[in-house]
């Protein structure tokens, strides 16, 4: 490989920690947006406004969802406060901790308060629910009206002389614990919303456009692809472009999290939002609006938001279903204990304990918790998910195929041996004067060799006369010396002759340094294998997965690396459109498999992969092909990214088993099948058991915080 000066590359794989920190409470509501669409309705029953402005929420939006907040707020602590004299009032509460309270027309207080709540706290499950029957599509809010509508009918009939126990201490306490679950979730989706604002907020408004040798001040909505435009001293920039004048530092920690500010000159990347530093440039814009970058990782988190997984359906087909069987079961009950000669209050108090029990708080909870909390802990070790299924789906994963350059390897070459073949100059002299004429250079070659001697702590000397030599390397003066830094090819031009190289052949880049046109010894350089690569390949082989390495590379850097990390094997000459090829081939084997790519050259692969992961980011983050992207480009995360999706799906099955399973039981147990043998639940128990089936789920789902990621 020859030491060419005039590429400059500039990687675009750049961390987005920064940004990934403020998009992780967003993240959080990815599972419970929607589960329950009632929620998200006014009293009146209008669903909230959900505009955008230049990829944003609209503020109409924002502040109707703020008022939502507060109607739940307010209800909930007028509800709270009304419930503790309902508690108290209740003779079941009374006789379950052993005290007698006689206060006058106790009852009748007890169903004025009980009726503001039912009424007044419980509307939006009620509004929730006449929604959920107009659309024919019965689910959590049906539920819940109907348990909240049985126990208060049922409490009211009591009060006016239908024998039995009242229920509206229970009637209190559900509206109560729900209220507060849907005011503290909605407090998260605002907080996601702010989120976003955030985001948005870090585009300026206008723009400087460059027309006609004269600027012009212009709204951004109004940049074209193909502008140019001008960027002063810190100022934002306006849009995505590639630098065509000027040189700069650009602070872009907002959007990637490079905590120093970038270095940006001729044929560089600009992204929008970041912020100028002291230089002037001129930029031709490449991406406006909704092709930025800001706008599609705003729409990334926005598409994750709305997306449900198989598992979060399977809940709500379950809760579909549990509608169905609570009301026919608890219309049965009723039917059969009238019809086997019970009095109507007896066969009352069954049908009420079955439908009360039946009302799915731990359904509702079991899958929504998990998610939440899963999407929060990913995206807090780098894990960004937009297609749950796709992240549940890891535990399937039999075959991983990892991209090299800048997944299993640093991307950034690093020096690996330094030889020198005269006495008189040593490697550090070496190396002194070689940074000397590579300061001048942004070559991948001029800052491995300008790293290694920071490290060293050599002081670097000026040099004058800097030159490139096309194709062959570069050159200066230092110290009054002509020293060169050149390839292979500068030898062969100027048949220069110089020992041989134990550089490996077409794995290591050799540059020779010449004083005064002699050779004075060369330097390899490589691509370093990532140091937690080899615990990724650890990880993935004692879970029995296979691991391959996909390259553009020859077969000879493809070995070095896959012997090196004791991988199950390479494919290595495949150039991009043969990926997808690959990929099929392995699914057509029955693989099902994992493809890590940048989510740009790699699409058509990532798209065709059962799971496709993006590794890195910087404008590829938004990849609309990748499943899941990780945002650190750190092999592990891959591991820690299928251990985790089964520890997932493992809770979510847990949870889902748990909350129906419990009804499998207790239904039949508060319908009185076991009536004769003397075993029946009361509705006292019937509402214990309710509240521990929902207690257990929660603390399972908590559980996924200690998973070792």
């Amino acid at each position: 490989m020859d030491h060419d000066h005039q590429h400059h590359p500039n990687s675009q794989k750049q961390q987005v920690k920064k940004q990934q920190d403020q998009l992780t409470e967003k993240l959080e509501e990815t599972a419970l947006h929607g589960h329950e669409h009632a929620m998200h309705e006014d009293t009146s029953g209008h669903p909230p406004h959900n505009g955008h402005d230049r990829g944003g929420h609209g503020e109409h939006g924002h502040d109707h969802h703020r008022m939502m907040i507060e109607d739940f707020k307010k209800r909930f602590w007028i509800s709270l406060a009304l419930s503790i004299p309902v508690i108290i009032l209740s003779p079941m509460v009374q006789h379950i901790l052993g005290f007698t309270l006689d206060v006058p027309y106790g009852m009748y207080v007890a169903f004025v308060l009980s009726s503001i709540i039912y009424f007044y706290g419980g509307w939006p499950f009620l509004t929730g629910l006449v929604e959920e029957v107009k659309k024919g599509a019965p689910g959590m809010m049906t539920l819940i009206g109907v348990a909240i509508t049985v126990a208060y009918l049922y409490s009211s009939a009591i009060v006016f002389g239908l024998e039995g126990m009242d229920f509206f201490w229970e009637l209190a306490t559900l509206i109560v614990i729900m209220l507060l679950g849907h005011w503290i979730e909605m407090k998260s989706v605002l907080g996601a919303s702010k989120a976003l604002e955030l985001l948005v907020s870090m585009m300026p408004a206008e723009a400087m456009l460059i027309r006609n040798g004269e600027t012009v001040r212009v709204r951004i909505e109004e940049l074209q692809k193909g502008d140019l435009i001008l960027i002063k001293p810190g100022e934002k920039v306006p849009a995505d472009g590639v630098v065509e004048e000027g040189e700069s530092h650009l602070n872009e920690s907002m959007l990637t999290g490079e905590s120093k500010p970038v270095k940006k000159t001729i044929d560089d990347k600009v992204i929008g939002g970041s912020v100028n530093g002291n230089g002037v440039l001129r930029v031709r814009v490449e991406h406006t609006g909704k092709e930025s970058y800001l706008n599609k990782v705003i729409k990334l988190v926005q598409d994750a938001q709305k997306t449900k997984s198989d598992t979060q359906r399977l809940a709500d087909r379950a809760a579909k279903w549990l509608t169905y069987v609570a009301l026919t079961a608890g219309f049965g009950t009723f039917a059969v204990w009238l019809l086997l000669g019970q009095d109507l209050a007896f066969a009352l108090e069954r049908m009420v304990t079955v439908m009360v029990i039946s009302c799915p708080h731990a359904l509702g909870l079991a899958v929504p918790l998990v998610v939440a909390i899963s999407t929060a802990v990913s995206a807090n070790n780098g894990l960004l998910i937009r297609n749950r299924t796709a992240f549940e789906n890891a535990r399937l994963i039999t075959t991983v195929i990892f991209d090299k350059t800048g997944t299993l390897t640093e991307g950034s070459h690093e020096i690996a041996a330094v030889v020198t073949f005269d006495e008189s100059v040593d490697e550090r002299e070496m190396l002194r004067l070689a940074a000397a004429v590579e300061q001048n250079s942004e070559h991948f070659i001029a800052q491995g060799i300008l790293r290694r001697v920071k490290e060293l702590g050599i002081a670097v000397p000026s040099s004058q006369s800097f030159r490139y030599l096309p194709g062959k390397g570069l050159g200066g003066m230092v110290e009054g010396r002509d020293v060169k830094v050149v390839g292979p090819n500068y030898l062969r031009e100027f048949n220069i002759q110089v020992p041989a190289s134990e550089a490996e052949e077409g794995v290591e880049t050799v540059v020779y340094v010449l004083v005064d046109e002699q050779p004075v010894g060369y330097i390899t350089m490589r691509d370093q294998i990532r140091a937690e690569s080899a615990d990724a390949i650890r990880v993935l082989k004692a879970n029995g997965i296979k691991n391959l390495l996909l390259t553009g590379d020859n077969e000879r850097v493809a070995k070095s690396v896959s012997d090196k990390l004791q991988m199950d094997g390479f494919l290595a000459n495949v150039l991009p459109h043969q990926k997808q090829e690959k990929v099929k081939e392995l699914q057509a084997k029955g693989e099902f498999v994992a493809m890590t790519g940048d989510g740009v050259n790699d699409a058509p692969a990532l798209a065709q992969a059962d799971v496709g992961i993006a590794v890195g980011s910087g404008t590829d983050v938004a990849a609309e092909t990748a499943d899941i992207i990780l945002v650190n480009s750190n092999p592990q995360d891959i591991a820690s990214l299928i251990l985790f999706g089964k520890a997932t799906y493992r809770k979510m099955i847990q949870n889902l088993i748990w909350a129906t399973g419990y009804n499998v039981i207790a239904l039949p147990l508060a319908a009185g099948v076991l009536y004769n043998q003397g075993i029946m639940v009361s509705p006292a128990v019937g509402a214990a058991l309710m509240s521990l089936s929902t207690v257990i789920v929660a603390i399972n789902a908590q559980l996924l915080r200690r998973q070792n990621r």
